[in-house]
């Protein structure tokens, strides 16, 4: 045929499912990241603490080993409410470093190489294409929080007795409800901080020190005017009174629950204004 013949021809091949376009991008994030030596390597060091965690709770629920031992000692390692909030404070800051360290590469470099109008100009929407980042960081971050935080609950309830999964269920929901929401912020901060600075290095301090300094800034706060209202400001200490309630311990003096969910919802909405205003394919500059 010659080549004046030849006209346009719509596609006629399969087409691929809407979330199949969807999660190309994950997919091929996740082999970058796990590429990464320094990102590999943190993942190991964050799963040995859940390691010594599984340690702690054979230890506690031996019989054998504890024959001889005082009633006070027993009652150091006993698996309880506690136990788990030490074990989510640990990995919370591991979380956070993480995210510091995979975080800027997922949309900097998109950024930086104006690649966003080819990313769009395919049928995938700035919505899907934040979702899409975020499930990256979602995923990884997971790997490190309420999946081992959850293989440590159902090894104390399979090495318990029945008692202490009914005196201490909710557990298990505040493990994966509390983490959900704390991976879900960090993300949200390591994302709004590659799309800001564009530049990996600058992204991954803002990350660290989004966190740091607003934690010294309500310590600060409370020490000027002598109350704990400045706990407010600062999301860590925000999301960690949400853990106790959920944990049903004795929560440390500060803003309530109601308090504390009003500034975490505060905050995320400002991280998803900061990607809208800065996740757009053309940008006039005055």
């Amino acid at each position: 045929m010659a080549v004046y013949r030849r006209g346009y021809q719509r596609y006629q091949g399969p087409i691929t499912g809407r979330w199949t376009r969807f999660l190309v991008l994950p997919h091929f994030a996740w082999q970058r990241l796990f590429q990464q030596r320094l990102v590999v390597s943190l993942t190991v060091i964050a799963l040995l603490w859940p390691v010594l965690c599984a340690v702690f709770i054979y230890i506690s629920n031996n019989a054998d080993l504890l024959k001889g031992m005082g009633r006070q000692f027993q009652s150091f390692i006993e698996v309880d409410g506690s136990f788990f909030m030490v074990f989510m404070n640990v990995q919370a800051v591991f979380a956070v470093f993480l995210a510091a360290l995979a975080g800027p590469g997922l949309i900097a470099p998109d950024l930086a190489n104006n690649a966003l109008p080819l990313y769009f100009s395919r049928p995938l929407h700035r919505s899907e294409y934040a979702c899409a980042r975020l499930i990256t960081l979602l995923g990884m971050l997971s790997l490190v929080t309420w999946i081992p935080g959850l293989i440590l609950f159902g090894m104390q309830v399979g090495m318990a007795d029945g008692g202490w999964f009914q005196a201490n269920w909710r557990i298990g929901s505040g493990i994966v409800i509390g983490f959900a929401v704390w991976i879900l912020l960090v993300s949200l901060v390591a994302l709004a901080s590659s799309a800001y600075a564009r530049l990996r290095v600058v992204a991954g301090g803002i990350v660290l020190g989004f966190f740091f300094i607003l934690s010294g800034a309500s310590v600060m706060i409370n020490g000027v005017f002598r109350s704990t209202w400045g706990h407010a400001i600062n999301p860590a200490w925000a999301i960690r009174r949400l853990w106790y309630e959920m944990f049903n311990l004795d929560a440390p003096s500060g803003p309530g629950v109601l308090a504390c969910i009003l500034t975490i919802a505060a905050i995320l909405l400002l991280l998803v204004l900061v990607l809208e205003r800065k996740l757009r394919p053309v940008e006039v500059v005055s």
